[in-house]
């Protein structure tokens, strides 16, 4: 385990990311993010969701630095005297789940399906890139909100495990396409390649030489889009809870923190609406911010 960390810390990706401030103060900013969100029980100074702890008398405390503001809730409050830093936390870590579980499985569909097109080609690459074309027709909010509107439609009491599991599944389905797409560009290069062929002419089966040989040389571009497609699944997640029709209510995430703060906000109460964007805004750039340096670290040519 010391041997591979010393060769991690000495190879080329190290070092570009020792040698970029970007980069460094965009990982700290990422993992503080996903620190709290993860220890929310620990971190959080309450439990904005305890319906037993809430009291309507501190509804819409301003910040502690604004006249009636009290260090009991350093940002304030909202309209049923939920702590807003608390909140943040907790909606945070919804934003956090949703985000990377969608991208995940948007990867595992799209570079199995993308490394199947490339290495089969024929009907198959036909057959699978004219899917995507379709799914590229349609704008992927779009398909996000008609796939989590039916759904509760048809389970309008579901729990809210079905609820976040309906939710990935509409991010998933419109983000699996772009994977696929680069996958089997780099596939349809790589296949041609003489060690493909060697594997070939010794018998090797086709599955083993895609999961083995292929797949590891193509897992560059996916690495980069998965890093910048996070933010994105982030932001499609707020949008849709901003909506109605993402988090359930029970478990706000910060799109429906949002939603909620956007009543108030000409009211004088901007707390509540600001301070969830500039946390939604603050993980998004970040997460942005280490995708574009990986695609830099893993180019030679932008080096």
């Amino acid at each position: 385990m010391k041997n591979i960390l010393l060769r991690w810390y000495d190879s080329d990706v190290a070092h570009s990311f020792r040698s970029s401030p970007v980069a460094i103060l965009a990982a700290l900013i990422a993992l503080v993010c996903a620190f709290c969100a993860l220890f929310a029980g620990w971190v959080a100074p309450h439990n904005p969701f305890d319906l037993a702890t809430l009291e309507l008398s501190d509804a819409r405390l301003p910040p502690v630095w604004m006249p009636e503001g009290s260090w009991k809730y350093v940002l304030g409050t909202d309209d049923q005297g939920r702590d807003i830093l608390s909140a943040l936390i907790y909606g945070a870590r919804i934003s956090l789940v949703v985000g990377l579980a969608s991208v995940l499985l948007s990867v595992v569909v799209g570079v199995a399906l993308g490394l199947v097109a490339g290495f089969r080609g024929g009907w198959v690459d036909g057959v699978l890139m004219r899917l995507c074309d379709v799914m590229l027709s349609f704008p992927a909010i779009l398909i996000a909100l008609l796939i989590a509107g039916v759904a509760r439609a048809v389970f309008p009491n579901a729990p809210e495990s079905l609820a976040f599991g309906v939710l990935i599944l509409a991010i998933s389905l419109t983000g699996w396409v772009q994977y696929a797409r680069t996958v089997r560009g780099s596939t349809l290069v790589e296949r041609n390649k003489e060690y493909v062929q060697a594997a070939r002419v010794t018998g090797v089966a086709p599955m083993r030489i895609m999961r083995k040989h292929v797949l590891p040389n193509v897992l560059g571009p996916v690495m980069v889009l998965a890093t910048i497609q996070v933010a994105t699944a982030i932001i499609t997640e707020a949008t849709l809870s901003f909506l109605g029709v993402g988090a359930p209510p029970t478990s706000p995430s910060l799109g429906t923190l949002i939603r909620i703060g956007n009543d108030y906000l000409f009211s004088g109460e901007w707390w509540i609406t600001i301070f969830p964007g500039v946390m939604l805004v603050l993980i998004a750039l970040s997460v942005n911010l280490l995708g574009d340096w990986l695609r830099d670290a893993l180019n030679p040519r932008l080096r």
